[in-house]
């Protein structure tokens, strides 16, 4: 093992990493134990080349940013044939192993991760890095509660003097993108993608692309889509369903724009569940592990409650802005007449919903009963298949939907 690299003392090896092997360190100057990560630079000329650009652009891309939620980066340097940047030292559990421990994940701890991990990459698109890998072992669950990304060892920058090849792919098969796949341009929304693929494996315990090839998944990526995660799990409330089919559209142009959008959405559900009770603190191993530092806080900011406010918690609706009357105006101007949905506004004393309203939020409220009749429409075909059955049956859904509005306002 090596023992010194540049002024740093190596203190144990703590695994592999995409690029070469991930030393424990301590930097002598300021008494800091920091994580090295290195690359053999003992290769072929055209090789040596290649990864050691990848190698500095990723010090590069991964300096630059100074966030919460992303790893922080200290010092590049090189000493002989091993090329090394010196980091943060997380103290936890990648969350990899944690999904390989834990069956499924509770929903809200689920939502709290990826939520932070959103707020991370949005800060990174907006510092024109695109992480282009992300997935599970790429994120940190630390003792704190705290999520940290790590590896931007693929980011691209818009200035970066390091290319890939045209057609070329870096990533994982089963959280790339469809664009990824299919070696076209790439930009934020690639992440969103990812992002979306690892949420509904924390939430289902299965990844929504699987093959027995790295052919196959990228197929299914293509082509497949995926069960609501809710019909895998049903603790999973149906407004995540429409989070996820959303980060989750094959076409970017409908899917997330941006990371924050996303970010925002999983909070705001996040406020809508049931708090009830401590839950495990995710950045020790089962076995044991490190005990938690004195006055930190659990990764789902879960705090103990009374009976009320169990009973309370337990009564919590779904959000205004998928369970209201602005909801109800939507789907009926999908399915009624002019003249229903008129009478209608007139009920709820509300100006009619505009054509791009109906689009936008109609489409997504429609998801659920589109999968339920036919998967294999998919959760984007939703609002035409709904469409097509007929005014006669959804009118009866709407009358439904209008009944359950009208009694949650008057009781």
């Amino acid at each position: 093992m090596v023992k010194q690299l540049g002024r740093y003392e190596v203190l144990g090896e703590l695994g592999q990493g995409a690029m070469g092997v991930v030393y424990k360190a301590k930097d002598p100057l300021i008494d800091r134990v920091v994580a090295i990560k290195t690359i053999n630079l003992g290769l072929a000329m055209d090789e040596k080349e290649e990864y050691e650009g990848r190698f500095y652009q990723e010090a590069k891309a991964a300096g630059r940013l100074n966030h919460p939620n992303i790893v922080t980066i200290y010092d590049v340097g090189k000493s002989g044939d091993i090329a090394y940047i010196a980091m943060e030292f997380l103290e936890g559990r990648e969350l990899r192993d944690i999904l390989n421990d834990e069956a499924l994940l509770p929903v809200d701890q689920a939502l709290s991760i990826v939520a932070q991990v959103a707020q991370g990459l949005a800060y990174a698109h907006e510092h024109d890095i695109v992480h282009r890998d992300v997935k599970p072992s790429n994120i940190m669950v630390i003792r704190d509660g705290h999520v940290k990304i790590t590896d931007f060892g693929i980011a691209r920058m818009a200035s970066a003097s390091v290319r890939t090849q045209t057609g070329m792919v870096l990533g994982s098969p089963k959280y790339m993108s469809p664009e990824q796949v299919m070696g076209r341009t790439i930009d934020q929304r690639s992440d969103v993608f990812s992002l979306g693929v690892m949420l509904y494996e924390m939430l289902t315990g299965q990844a929504p692309f699987n093959g027995e090839n790295v052919n196959a998944i990228m197929y299914q990526t293509l082509n497949s889509v995926p069960p609501q995660p809710s019909m895998l799990n049903a603790a999973v409330p149906e407004m995540v369903n429409f989070i996820v089919a959303k980060a989750l559209a094959k076409k970017v142009e409908d899917r997330y724009q941006n990371a924050k959008d996303l970010a925002v959405d999983l909070r705001s559900c996040c406020e809508t569940l049931p708090r009830i009770g401590q839950r495990t603190d995710l950045s020790k191993s089962p076995a044991g592990g490190e005990k938690k530092l004195p006055g930190t806080i659990d990764i789902s900011g879960r705090l103990e409650m009374g009976d009320e406010e169990i009973k309370s918690a337990s009564q919590i609706r779904l959000s205004k802005e998928f369970d209201s009357a602005v909801a109800t105006m939507r789907l009926a101007a999908l399915t009624a007449s002019n003249e229903d949905v008129d009478e209608l506004s007139k009920t709820f004393n509300m100006v009619r919903p505009s054509a791009e309203s109906i689009h936008q939020a109609g489409r997504a409220a429609l998801t659920a009963a589109s999968v339920s009749s036919s998967q294999s429409r998919g959760y984007h075909d939703a609002a035409g298949s709904a469409q097509s059955r007929g005014g006669n049956v959804m009118m009866a859904i709407v009358l439904l939907v209008l009944l359950g509005v009208i009694a949650f306002f008057v009781l």
